[in-house]
């Protein structure tokens, strides 16, 4: 494998350390963060590569390293054995230079301005805590009109799927809306660039590709090009809430479990009555090919959390232009709505979420057999319980935590009441047999979960 030794001069919105943070960094600290840093910043480095197998990622690359060199003017980053395909002629492709500070940023504050602090929070210093890292991130902006499209979807899509993905973002782009969305491949990747060409056409120099992604999973999908803000929150509970608070509006594209660990955190959230009265614009899409994907989603979440929560969403099949026109129809609610009460532009502060679905779930085995899967349970919480359980099958598929639970005690064990166990195996299993729970490949997929 080719490799490059770099000295890396500052790019983006952090270049300036205290003595303090970078040494916070150095390989003798106790922090980790050093091996934290270096795996995000390997990531980076990857980026537009398809793959999420974490282990094969850093096996070969296991000779790369970085390190934070102090300037008097600001910091460097000195990488070694990096991957050449992250420069071109020598030099840094530029916005891999920019996200590579970005982590830096994002890794630094965390630590130390706001993780440090192990007392419990309540669910509204959780919501600030949210609000501070994007405001550092320099992400939220006071003064623009909502125009931000979230769009949800798996990493692990055929190439109809992603090709429809193209399409929407491009008539989202032609209506000069921003794109959102986890930041990796497929249909993360796919409305960026449908948005782009479009943003060109009608001659847009301020669009944004924000990407949002946490360290647990961002080894397992590596920032795609499209992606000029790069955010790093701290855990997936973070993640989701960035999501909800900074988005204006809401798409979802054919996906696996992680996409619906999306859906479920939305929908459980805006099923509160404190919601009731707010405009949340969500669509489910795709081509024809994927009717039957989103006719077992949507039974799915009648069968669980019932008609209410059917009624939240719209689902829209092989018509790219008539999703954005109904973004565009429901977008005009939404500034009406934040108008009328005074809410931010930038932020939904006035956006309810219990603190179930706010505090981190650890996917230890004992947690994912203890989980509550049972129609007897109220809306929210059996939403914040399956949630989870699709959080702790996304952990054990792709994430080093995850993987490292299967290898040492075998799949985890969800235990769900008869009526729910037939209709949640059904949805997984057709997860598998669709090749949506990791990229297709020479490996055939070995469930990490048993439903019993």
């Amino acid at each position: 494998m080719h490799t490059i030794d770099a000295l890396i001069s500052p790019q983006g919105s952090l270049d300036i350390l205290t003595l303090e943070e970078i040494n916070q960094l150095h390989k003798s600290a106790s922090t980790g963060l050093h091996e934290l840093f270096r795996q995000c910043c390997l990531a980076i480095l990857n980026c537009g590569t398809e793959e999420d197998d974490i282990a094969a990622l850093l096996e070969r690359n296991e000779q790369f390293d970085v390190d934070v060199v102090p300037q008097t003017r600001g910091v460097l980053l000195q990488l070694n054995n990096a991957p050449i395909s992250a420069f071109v002629d020598g030099e840094i492709i530029l916005g891999i230079k920019e996200n590579l500070y970005s982590v830096l940023r994002d890794i630094i504050y965390l630590s130390n301005s706001l993780l440090h602090n192990e007392q419990p929070r309540t669910g509204t210093e959780l919501t600030a805590l949210v609000f501070q890292i994007l405001r550092h991130a320099q992400a939220l902006a006071p003064r623009r009109k909502p125009n931000i499209v979230v769009c949800w979807g798996g990493h692990s899509i055929n190439p109809i799927e992603y090709d429809y993905t193209k399409k929407v973002g491009y008539e989202l782009g032609l209506r000069g809306y921003d794109i959102c969305t986890g930041c990796g491949p497929g249909a993360m990747k796919g409305p960026m660039k449908g948005a782009h060409i479009a943003h060109a056409k009608q001659r847009c120099h301020d669009y944004r590709y924000i990407g949002i992604t946490e360290p647990g999973i961002i080894a397992a999908e590596s920032p795609n090009p499209m992606v000029n803000e790069l955010i790093i929150m701290p855990d997936i509970e973070k993640r989701l809430e960035a999501f909800v608070r900074l988005g204006h509006a809401f798409i979802v594209f054919p996906g696996g479990v992680g996409t619906a660990e999306e859906i479920l955190y939305l929908l459980g959230i805006l099923l509160h009555p404190n919601n009731d009265q707010l405009t949340v614009p969500l669509i489910f899409t795709g081509p024809a090919s994927a009717i039957a994907y989103f006719e077992q989603i949507d039974a799915f979440i009648g069968a669980t959390l019932g008609p209410k929560a059917q009624a939240k969403y719209q689902i829209i099949i092989e018509d790219p232009s008539a999703v954005a026109i109904a973004i565009k129809s429901q977008m005009e609610d939404v500034v009406e709505h934040r108008q009328t009460v005074g809410d931010a532009y930038h932020y939904n502060w006035q956006l309810h979420i219990e603190e179930d679905f706010q505090r981190p779930f650890i996917p230890t085995h004992a947690n994912m057999a203890n989980l509550k899967l049972e129609s007897s349970l109220p809306t929210a919480t059996l939403a914040s319980n399956l949630r989870k359980a699709m959080s702790g099958i996304v952990a054990g598929n792709v994430k080093t935590f995850g993987l490292e639970q299967i290898r040492l005690h075998g799949p985890y064990q969800l235990k769900a009441e008869a009526k729910m166990l037939n209709k949640l195996d059904v949805l997984l299993q057709s997860f598998v047999a669709q090749d949506r729970m990791k990229l297709p490949g020479s490996k055939v997929y070995q469930p990490c979960y048993r439903v019993s």
